[in-house]
């Protein structure tokens, strides 16, 4: 048994040192992390697509204020039973092409159009909001995995000490000065030290399956960082006023206002009248006429409506009611934005103290544990009190591991609900994607079936 755990202790110390000093190079850093969870992650490459999509609802409404074209051709055959004689055929033909013009419709077309982009906007604030999710749960995925090594680590050198302990406690009950009891208080340790040990390793390797799925790459060579402090406000009132001011929540749900207000227009825009334009261009050939004919026309049409049933009344009450909705998702937003960023601010400072704390509470518990120690070996202590003092020890320093962890997601949380934690401001390596250039080749599109990229 002791030279199984010796064999797995050399085991994991060369397998750290394999990983962290040779091949530092292979390193990620948590801005690396960010960086290929930007460009990889498919949930975000997803809300990308579905930005294009909507960038597309522009041209589509704009398609009102265009003229809409229709070739059309027909042909006629009769047959004409005259008395005593024979049978005719008759055959007429006629093509042509038809033109559509509106000209007034009540500006629904206008309103329409407004609306679309509202909606784009609303969209590409969304997709900022998505990414800004997407980098700070990298970051915290980052975080997980270096807390779930540390405890693997601290776990791991508990078993080694307690296998100490173990030996320690026989090689006493040899020479007669210690109990079976001692031996058995230090081997129950033990084993529930490996039973911690092997629930460590299990959260290790699902973090680290997280972090595949977030980042799109294994992690590799991962350290615990320090708490964010690029574009970090320094009080929680500006933290406050920086999120309300420019929180893509905030800021989407405020364009999805405007956009239901363009709706309420285009609704109300149904009850009043409509002016169209047709023109037409034609030839008509065949023997049922007397000749070959050109005809063209241009007919105005203008359209009043008095009733349609009631639907339009009902689509406008709709409308007003979805713009009351919005204005409120607006006041949602605010207040949610502000609750998280109190709350990230006051995890931070208290993830801030804790670590000083730990640090404190892990010297004086490795002070008493050497104490306790000392005092077994003059019969003064019993291994029952060097296995609490050891506990206390282990406590005190997985504490430590998880508020390190603490303060780097709430501090990374903080940014986030400010609007801060995005490729400019943490100056992540990755081409930043730019929503506006896929909308500003489409917008204004009369023809084309491919994609801009091709497709």
């Amino acid at each position: 048994m002791v030279s199984i755990v010796r064999k797995a202790a050399l085991l994991a110390a060369v397998s750290t040192s394999l990983l962290l000093a040779p091949h530092a190079v292979l390193a990620e850093t948590i801005f690396g992390a960010m960086a290929k969870a930007y460009a990889n992650n498919p949930d975000l490459n997803a809300a990308r697509a579905g930005l294009r999509a909507t960038d597309e609802s522009v041209p589509i409404a704009k398609s009102g204020f265009r003229p809409q074209v229709a070739a059309f051709a027909s042909g006629t055959l009769s047959t004409i039973d005259r008395e005593k004689t024979l049978s005719e055929d008759l055959h007429q033909g006629q093509v042509g092409i038809t033109v559509n013009q509106m000209v007034f419709d009540g500006f629904q077309t206008l309103n329409n159009v407004r609306a679309a982009e509202s909606n784009v906007f609303a969209t590409r604030e969304s997709l900022r909001a998505n990414e800004i999710s997407i980098l700070l749960s990298a970051a915290t995925i980052y975080s997980n995995i270096a807390r779930d090594q540390q405890l693997v680590s601290i776990r791991k050198q508990n078993i080694a000490f307690l296998q100490e302990q173990v030996n320690a406690a026989k090689a006493r009950l040899d020479v007669g000065e210690g109990t079976r009891t001692d031996v058995s208080l230090a081997e129950a340790s033990l084993a529930n030290a490996q039973s911690q040990l092997i629930v460590a390793v299990a959260q290790l390797k699902q973090s680290e399956a997280t972090y595949v799925q977030i980042v799109g790459d294994v992690p590799r060579g991962i350290k615990q960082a320090s708490p964010a402090s690029k574009a970090l406000p320094r009080t929680l009132d500006q933290a406050v006023a920086t999120g309300l001011r420019e929180s893509p929540i905030i800021l989407s749900a405020q364009y999805s206002v405007d956009s239901a207000g363009y709706q309420v227009k285009s609704a109300e825009g149904t009850m009043l009248p409509g002016v169209t334009l047709q023109g037409q261009v034609g030839r008509t050939t065949g023997n049922a006429s007397q000749f070959d004919s050109n005809a063209s026309s241009i007919t105005a049409r203008l359209e009043v409506p008095i009733y349609q049933g009631g639907a339009e009344y009902g689509q406008i009450r709709q409308a007003k009611e979805r713009l009351g909705q919005q204005r409120i998702l607006v006041d949602s937003a605010r207040a949610a934005v502000q609750q998280t960023i109190v709350s990230a601010y006051a995890q931070l400072e208290a993830a801030i103290a804790r670590i000083s704390a730990n640090k404190a509470q892990i010297s004086a518990a490795k002070l008493a544990l050497d104490g306790v120690i000392e005092e077994r070996k003059v019969g003064q202590r019993t291994t029952l009190d060097v296995l609490d003092s050891q506990q206390d020890v282990l406590q005190a320093q997985e504490l430590l591991a998880v508020a390190q962890r603490d303060a780097v997601v709430a501090s990374y949380s903080l940014l986030a609900a400010a609007a801060r934690l995005t490729v400019k401001d943490q100056g992540l390596q990755v081409a930043e994607y730019r929503a506006e250039e896929h909308y500003e080749v489409v917008k204004d599109k009369w023809f084309g079936l491919r994609t801009v990229d091709g497709r």
